[in-house]
């Protein structure tokens, strides 16, 4: 599930959303209100349900080949995503969906961006669409998926080599 050329895409498990308004976002840090959505690269980052934690790693212009065979593993691709067990369930029963919004009035955030913002509110161009099996997404998109009993000893990891990463939910993950 990924955007067509001029839109974005937000991810929700509502499919009752006619309008998004701009609001601070509980998660974030920043105290401006915006509407969240995400071009191609970053959509698999939101192939989960919204509570799930997950920490994510992929190849960059300056990661090793050391740290892929190391961190996303020998043969195994160049970008993983890890999950622990007590969200396979979740995983698997969500119903998650894709609302298309025009990407004209979105400007990207962070450094390097992980999102697109409007400060406007905005109205999709269509009703949202199931987004679907969420492991049949990753295998099409080449993204190995790891169960792990905790998050945290691979995160670290990550975090500590010269890949791309992201975390998102962390705060959810078993301590």
């Amino acid at each position: 599930m990924r955007p067509e050329p001029g839109q974005v895409l937000h991810f929700s498990e509502d499919p009752t959303i006619e309008r998004f308004v701009p609001h601070v976002a509980q998660t974030s840090s920043l105290g401006e209100p915006y509407v969240w959505a995400v071009g191609h690269d970053r959509c698999p980052d939101h192939w989960f349900p919204r509570a799930c934690p997950r920490a994510m790693a992929w190849r960059g212009p300056d990661t090793t080949d050391e740290d892929v065979a190391r961190i996303a593993g020998a043969g195994c691709g160049d970008r993983v995503h890890a999950v622990e067990y007590a969200w396979l369930q979740a995983i698997m029963d969500v119903r998650l969906y894709a609302y298309r919004l025009p990407a004209a009035g979105f400007a990207p955030i962070g450094d390097p961006p992980h999102a697109v913002v409007s400060r406007e509110p905005v109205v999709p161009l269509g009703p949202p669409e199931p987004v679907g099996d969420l492991f049949e997404l990753h295998e099409q998109a080449g993204i190995q998926l790891r169960v792990l009993d905790n998050l945290w000893p691979f995160w670290h990891e990550v975090t500590g080599s010269s890949m791309r990463f992201s975390g998102i939910r962390l705060r959810n993950a078993r301590r």
